[in-house]
């Protein structure tokens, strides 16, 4: 029996099951007695709901991406069905957490969720600059690189479960530094635009956001000791960063508290804090609005900032940041992440829980389109290229459903394709991530959210000319390892892959593959990483490389 069809059969067999275990469940439920946490137990099952589940559902588990999950509803389900739900997770797309929690664990997590969510408290200004530190004088700054690499080529690598960053000289396939960020790093922007006033500066700072809302400053002409210069905290729990164009301010965006800060670029000093609390597009006032992607715009002096929850993109004028001029744009919950099209006027972003691709007209500060796409959008750094019938093109993968949408995204030259599905290429599994290269012929995608090993360990290879899938390559068979995120290096000669184990493991046990982007070859394996995620070469993000 062949892949899709033994997850065909699997498929309708465990949603048969849960339908009959779902109907006698909630019979169940109600003749458990439940037993709330002690307090030792309310903080752990706490700490690991803010680090493994928050993401989705909500410090305030009002819910997103994933359901809500407060009292009202998990009390319905039982203790013993939400421990099945944790540890096997579910067909929507949630994880499988058996090879992450303890039996223990699980028990906990499943009773905390029924009991009422505590209310984190807010961060003042006050406390963001008492957080703030200087480990390298802006004063001693080098003026050229101190250490002889080809810095340009550099990539710089999550590892997130071990809060530190990695960078690889992409020359040399060489570990550079393993440098302390703190808790999950998600996301790392550096310098972008030519306006920024030393040319050659461009891409030498970079700046990440952990989960933990610590915002860290690495100087990639330092040597590697001394690459971090510079950290603050700006929240208990953020997602994403930005740097202005002309390489004065840098922007974090908080989940919790929801609000952005903007912090000065050259010392971390936190200047302005600015709530995203506020009424969604239904018309609900939202108190735990998150902030999810924040990008600069390329050809404007402004951010364009995602509130998740009130399905509004924000444009945020920095060029007066006492008096800021905000653009609110309607569009569609829940806000996750996006990119640009090739011109950088346009920026295009997945609404995953209305199974949308949100358009945002940069220059008009106005909602351009919304696509109808197939559940759940996640297009990470996105991907832009060019298609033989439908001219410029952009696509994303999907968590929910093994799918690659493709949609027109040139109005000038193919208005009658521009924002409408071109195309869709079915793949084995759901994923989080597409990537190409304007000199290659393919665009790749990740398979990481299938639970199936064989398949999350394995990524696609699709051919933009026939729109067909060329290679399926399986870049391991360890259990509990998973293929993700891809990225070219600067010539787009190579594509590196991430082999990622989501355990919280302290010693180096992930790797990267480095494959031939023309021959699709395995070339070398990078080891000696910590559970390597996201990573970004330089000179493609400093350029807009998609």
């Amino acid at each position: 029996m062949g892949v899709k069809h033994r997850l065909k059969y699997g498929t309708a067999l465990l949603s048969l099951c849960m339908g009959m275990v779902g109907s006698s469940a909630a019979l169940a439920a109600r003749d458990e007695p439940f037993v709330p946490l002690n307090d030792e137990q309310f903080e752990e099952a706490k700490a690991n709901y803010f680090q493994r589940c928050a993401g989705c559902h909500g410090v305030l588990r009002k819910g997103a991406t994933g359901k809500s999950l407060e009292p009202a509803e998990t009390r319905k389900k039982g203790q013993r069905r939400l421990e099945r739900i944790i540890q096997l997770g579910t067909e929507g797309g949630m994880n499988n957490f058996d090879d992450i929690f303890s039996k223990e664990e699980i028990s906990m997590l499943a009773t905390y969720i029924q009991m009422e969510p505590p209310v984190p408290p807010e961060m003042s200004l006050a406390l963001m600059k008492e957080r703030t530190k200087v480990h390298v004088d802006p004063k001693d700054y080098p003026t050229k690189p101190l250490h002889g690499r080809n810095w340009e080529n550099f990539f710089v690598v999550i590892e997130r479960d071990v809060g530190k960053v990695a960078i690889i000289d992409g020359d040399k396939h060489e570990v550079v530094a393993h440098i302390d960020t703190g808790y999950a790093v998600h996301v790392i922007k550096g310098t972008e635009h030519s306006n920024v006033a030393e040319a050659d500066d461009i891409g030498r700072f970079w700046y990440t956001m952990g989960r933990d809302g610590k915002m860290t400053k690495i100087d990639l002409w330092q040597q590697p000791e001394s690459m971090l210069v510079a950290e603050t905290q700006v929240a208990y729990d953020a997602r994403d960063v930005a740097v202005s164009g002309d390489g004065k301010y840098v922007v974090g965006g908080g989940y919790w508290p929801p609000h952005f800060v903007i912090v000065d670029a050259m010392t971390m000093e936190p200047l302005k804090v600015v709530s995203s609390r506020g009424v969604n597009v239904d018309g609900e006032y939202v108190n735990e609005s998150r902030v999810a992607a924040i990008y600069d715009t390329p050809n404007e002096s402004s951010w364009l900032i995602a509130m998740k929850e009130l399905g509004q993109m924000w444009q945020v004028d920095y060029s007066d940041i006492d008096n800021l001029r905000i653009d609110e744009m309607d569009t569609a919950k829940f806000l996750h992440d996006g990119f640009f099209d090739p011109t950088g006027r346009y920026f295009q972003i997945a609404a995953n829980a209305s199974n949308k691709m949100v358009i945002v007209d940069t220059k008009k500060r106005k909602l351009e389109a919304m696509i109808d796409v197939d559940k759940l959008p996640h297009p990470g750094p996105g991907a832009n290229w060019n298609d033989d019938q439908c001219g410029p093109v952009a696509g994303t993968t999907h968590l929910g459903v093994g799918k690659v949408s493709v949609w027109g995204n040139d109005p000038e030259g193919h208005k009658a394709e521009a924002w409408k599905v071109c195309y869709v290429v079915d793949t084995d599994g759901p994923g989080l991530f597409i990537r190409t290269h304007p000199k290659s012929k393919y665009f790749w995608v990740d398979q990481t959210k299938h639970p199936e090993p064989e398949i999350q360990q394995s990524i696609k290879v699709i051919d933009k000319k026939t729109r067909e899938v060329v290679k399926t390559i399986r870049l391991t068979e360890t259990q509990g390892y998973a293929a993700v995120h891809m990225e070219f290096n600067k010539d787009g000669s190579e594509v590196w892959v991430s082999v990622w184990n989501r355990s919280d493991s302290r010693e180096p046990n992930g790797e990267i593959v480095v494959f031939d982007a023309d021959t699709l070859e395995e070339k070398t394996r990078i080891k000696g990483l910590y559970a390597p995620t996201g990573k970004f070469n330089v000179y493609n993000r400093m350029h807009h490389v998609t």
